[in-house]
């Protein structure tokens, strides 16, 4: 993504070397309870996975309509604590490397599946894989190579991923565990999610060809993401890569990590990526989670974990709480009138994104209220997109009060060159 360059002079007359961190909540503070919430939030999101796990494996064992809403609303749960976690993000190396093995998107879901080729087509000029279909061949041309496929493993799945250099391959995470559980969204921007049937797992009464592979495929795919949850958790404990490596940053540097983090999910991401874009183009395949049209909940999450590492406090899946220091600490002793400032749009951005869930829990999912047509809808998102922004300028305005200079935020063209989205420039 290209990037948007946040500045800020600083006044030599306010932060010199003599002058340290506030007297009652020190920048380490704020840095180990920032880290905590990490920890927590991760383990939430194994932990929920891991109930994942359990209903694909009892909806394999007995592949039916029920056991198919189970699993479905397993992954729906799990997506809850996974989405708060995107905040550490962008400001961590060690996460955004790791991301795209549980999280990425848009994918060509013709890499794993059979898909509806009137919708979908049957090639693609960016991907030679666009309709590989993983559980239907035992071989794979990949980069002029033959991949042996016929033993459906992790191994596997995870060489697959990103196939060919092409990021729309993914073959693990979310989204294709998403994919397997609700097929292709054939609704366009009327309403509707997928409907793919639970007789694509049944052996015994097989629709669409190779359930085995396809049941192999989904248990290999979500014992996979649990792998990858298990060691993201484990980096953020006590002596974990990830927390030792932020803590032996400088201050400023470890401070500037946390902003970028929250700056670059709210604007270029969250505000431009996800939702923006796909408001300009109208286009449901630009929804997060197209597949099952949970699209709202994701985008309300990320914004609640925006404001969670801003007032730091997480409440996790069990309903406890974990709090601390925070940046809204450090500021708020500085300049309360930021903090303050601050503090609101977090919390109307969190309310924007609300709107947009009670719509989707009232009959009109996100794909709908991004149509072509559909101003109430197109307003709702446009509101939330707009505090996002907002809340990333805010950010920039705070720097100086934490003693930084500069940070980049992640940009997109649909927010800093709208005249390039749908065209080839």
């Amino acid at each position: 993504m290209k990037k948007l360059l946040l500045s800020t002079a600083i006044s030599a007359m306010l932060f010199t070397s003599s002058v340290s961190f506030a007297e009652t909540v020190s920048s380490k503070d704020v840095l180990n309870n920032y880290s905590n919430i990490a920890h927590a939030v991760y383990e939430d999101s194994l932990t929920t996975a891991q109930a994942l796990q359990k209903a694909v494996d009892a909806f394999i064992a007995n592949p039916s309509e029920d056991t198919l809403g189970t699993a479905k609303a397993a992954w729906k749960a799990a997506r809850v604590p996974y989405q708060q976690s995107e905040a550490y993000r962008f400001g961590n190396a060690i996460v955004d490397e790791w991301e795209g093995k549980v999280n990425a998107w848009p994918l060509d879901e013709g890499l794993i599946d059979y898909v509806n080729t009137d919708s979908y087509g049957t090639e693609s000029d960016e991907n030679p894989l666009y309709t590989a279909n993983i559980i239907a061949n035992k071989k794979l041309m990949v980069a002029g190579k033959e991949v042996d496929a016929s033993n459906i493993s992790k191994e596997l799945l995870a060489s697959l991923n990103e196939a060919g250099e092409v990021e729309s391959n993914v073959a693990v995470g979310y989204h294709a565990i998403e994919f397997l559980l609700w097929g292709q969204d054939l609704h366009g921007t009327d309403a509707g999610a997928g409907e793919r049937k639970a007789t694509d797992y049944d052996t015994k009464n097989c629709t669409n060809g190779n359930c085995d592979r396809r049941a192999a495929y989904l248990k290999a795919v979500t014992n996979l993401l649990i792998d990858d949850l298990a060691w993201m958790t484990k980096q953020w404990d006590a002596e974990g890569k990830a927390r030792t490596d932020l803590l032996a940053k400088d201050e400023k540097e470890a401070l500037s990590t946390i902003v970028t983090g929250m700056g670059s999910l709210s604007y270029g991401e969250l505000a431009g990526e996800r939702m923006k874009l796909g408001l300009m183009l109208h286009d449901p395949e630009e929804e997060h989670d197209c597949f099952s049209d949970n699209t709202y909940n994701s985008h309300f999450y990320d914004s609640k974990g925006v404001q969670n590492v801003y007032i730091g406090k997480y409440t996790r899946v069990d309903g406890s709480e974990i709090k601390g220091a925070s940046l809204s600490s450090l500021i708020a002793e500085k300049d309360a009138a930021t903090d303050k400032a601050l503090q609101e749009r977090f919390a109307t951005t969190v309310s924007n994104m609300q709107v947009l869930v009670d719509t989707g829990k009232g009959g009109e999912a996100y794909d709908q209220m991004i149509a072509e047509g559909n101003e109430s809808g197109n307003k709702k998102v446009q509101a939330a997109i707009d505090s996002l922004v907002a809340q990333a300028k805010l950010l920039e305005k705070a720097l100086p009060v934490l003693g930084l200079s500069k940070i980049e935020f992640e940009g997109s063209d649909s927010l800093d060159a709208p005249e390039k989205v749908g065209t080839d420039g």
